[in-house]
């Protein structure tokens, strides 16, 4: 049994190694700051953390990382940074320079019933909260909280309208949309304590993890088609300009205690018909299917809405500030992926 157990864990660890190789393999060097820093990072075991963390120890960056499961943390990153359970195992004396802040448990998946949308909001909210609290005990103050937010802040975009969504546009009165409304809240009470604060807004992030090979499968299978009406926005955003986007946001120059929110979405945003054509296109697939909206609602109610409504959002704050996107457009994004 206890040979095994070894085995599991073996394979367990090579395939978390092999993850973020691959999605480090192609991608060149980023880099986040002229001289290094100590940079702790929670949700750092998930798609985008793993990746993250890389590209951070790679730029000659001290990493701590905040995971519930610290053994697999520690596995994955091979001792090459710190792993600690929980907020209150990081000492007031600990000097961390940069906090990004990437947890929260996944949105999609059981139907969001009372009990689970207060997991959601306690895997974001809470844990947001209680960094602050140490932010505001600590010895020394870190000079960045880059905190992660989505663009369910902008609700539900009615089928048909084609504006483009940018950060000053308004919220709404949804669940998705409360929920990132309170998330940044949380993240902004830490510019009282003369804490610069940026909330990313992220789309559908593009990577060989994450959400686009189950995005993949049915067309990968044939069944590719549109979902619903297909007239409904995807903005999303190929890993390797989230992770730059991340680099370019740490060194733009602001004043301590200020905060923005940035969307972390490419430029071109398509319809999800569109996104299921290039994608066949590119693996030399047929979609021709149409699938009905009223069976997805039926199984997961106000959740369907992630699937079929949708936000035209764009990246009007970082192209303000100078970003240069390495993969502006589906086509190319879906290229370097497939």
């Amino acid at each position: 049994m206890h040979l095994a157990k070894n085995n599991v864990t073996d394979s367990s660890r090579q395939r978390d190694e092999r993850a973020v190789h691959d999605e480090q393999s192609t991608q060149p060097p980023i880099h986040f700051s002229a001289t290094p820093e100590h940079v702790l990072v929670t949700g750092a075991t998930g798609f985008i953390g793993q990746s993250l963390v890389q590209a951070l120890i790679q730029d000659g960056h001290s990493v701590t990382v905040l995971s519930r499961d610290r053994e697999r943390a520690a596995r994955i990153f091979r001792g090459k940074a710190a792993c600690i359970g929980g907020v209150d195992e990081l000492p007031l004396s600990a000097r961390v320079d940069v906090i990004v802040n990437l947890a929260g448990a996944r949105i999609l998946g059981h139907r969001w019933s009372v009990r689970r949308k207060q997991e959601l909001r306690r895997s974001r909210i809470a844990l947001t909260e209680r960094m602050v609290t140490w932010i505001a005990a600590a010895e020394h103050k870190p000079r960045l909280l880059l905190s992660a937010s989505a663009i369910g802040y902008y609700g539900v975009q009615a089928r048909g309208d084609d504006r483009a969504l940018t950060e000053d546009s308004p919220p709404q009165p949804v669940f998705m949309s409360q929920l990132c409304q309170e998330w940044e809240a949380a993240a902004q009470k830490a510019t009282t304590h003369g804490v610069r604060v940026a909330c990313m807004r992220f789309g559908v992030v593009f990577g060989r993890q994450g959400a686009l090979p189950m995005m993949l499968l049915p067309i990968r299978l044939g069944l590719g088609g549109r979902l619903g009406s297909g007239r409904q926005w995807q903005s999303w955003i190929h890993l390797l300009d989230a992770l730059r986007g991340m680099a370019h946001v740490w060194r733009v120059p602001t004043q301590a205690g200020s905060f923005e929110a940035y969307n972390f979405t490419a430029p071109e945003s398509v319809t999800q018909e569109a996104f299921s054509k290039t994608a066949a296109r590119i693996l030399r697939r047929p979609c021709i299917l149409a699938a009905p909206a009223w069976p997805m609602r039926l199984m997961l109610g106000e959740q369907a809405d992630l699937l079929l409504e949708g936000q035209r959002v764009v990246p009007a704050r970082l192209r303000a500030s100078g970003f240069a996107f390495t993969y502006p457009d589906l086509q190319g994004a879906l290229r370097s992926l497939c």
